[in-house]
């Protein structure tokens, strides 16, 4: 017993561990390796909860370490990610690979660093907010008010992997622009704190009545990712506030 309730603790500090990892790849400069170690850490921030409730072992320590360690994965890795992205578009900087080459690092001394970019740390500070937020919130139970952090954190790290791995030149061009990075980081802060009731995907039941628009997510964002591939990622995020809406909408009439 005494092992068995550290078994979800094990994993939350797992991805403590893997947000810190990403954390050094998006400092250097290194997005690809930064953005996998942030899917991971994510992957991580899902099972440690399931793995609570499956063992019966929820406890106030996991609640508050499992917010800590999101603190890092999807909030303090995405921020550099953004700064990283801004600091690009502003020096007109773009790279072939943004995976590997330590030389890709953009040094203060060498792009005399504007100031711009640091508005992506806006991502880290909207992130801690909204994470002690949810600790003290007793609505977020079976639901989210806000867009989870895990949800806006992987937005952020699709677009590189976008830059790298698709063709799509037109994607690529709204992603170089500095005004749309600016935007996007504004949105994402204010979407991560705004209220606006959001499901979750935790079922108390599989049946179909109760789970719908669940199982509608799920079978749309298969399909889109087959399609897609990466640049799926941040249209799935759109579609989930937009069917969290029409299901609110619903509830309502």
């Amino acid at each position: 017993m005494t092992f068995k309730k550290h078994i979800p603790n094990l994993i939350t500090l797992l991805n403590l561990l893997s947000g810190t990892i990403a954390v050094y790849f998006a400092a250097k400069d290194q997005l690809i390796l930064a953005a996998f170690f942030v899917f991971l850490g994510i992957f991580l921030d899902f099972f440690d909860g399931f793995a609570a409730r499956l063992l019966n072992v929820q406890a106030e320590l996991g609640k508050q370490l499992d917010s800590l360690a999101d603190v890092v994965t999807s909030g303090v890795a995405p921020g550099i990610i953004m700064f990283q992205l801004l600091l690009k578009s502003v020096h007109n900087q773009w790279v072939n690979d943004l995976s590997c080459e330590v030389g890709n690092w953009i040094t203060f001394e060498e792009y005399h660093l504007h100031w711009l970019p640091f508005l992506g740390l806006l991502i880290t500070l909207a992130s801690a907010y909204r994470l002690a937020k949810f600790n003290i919130d007793k609505r977020q139970t079976s639901s989210f008010i806000g867009l989870p952090t895990p949800a806006a954190a992987l937005v952020v790290v699709s677009l590189p992997l976008i830059l790298v791995y698709s063709n799509n030149e037109y994607a690529s061009t709204i992603i170089e622009n500095s005004w749309f990075l600016i935007t996007l980081t504004v949105v994402l802060s204010y979407l991560m704190n705004a209220e606006i009731p959001l499901f979750s995907l935790k079922f108390k039941n599989y049946s179909w009545a109760t789970n719908k628009i669940k199982y509608l997510f799920i079978f749309l964002t298969i399909i889109l990712s087959v399609l897609l591939q990466f640049i799926a990622i941040p249209i799935v995020i759109v579609l989930y506030v937009v069917l969290s809406l029409i299901t609110k909408e619903k509830s309502k009439s």
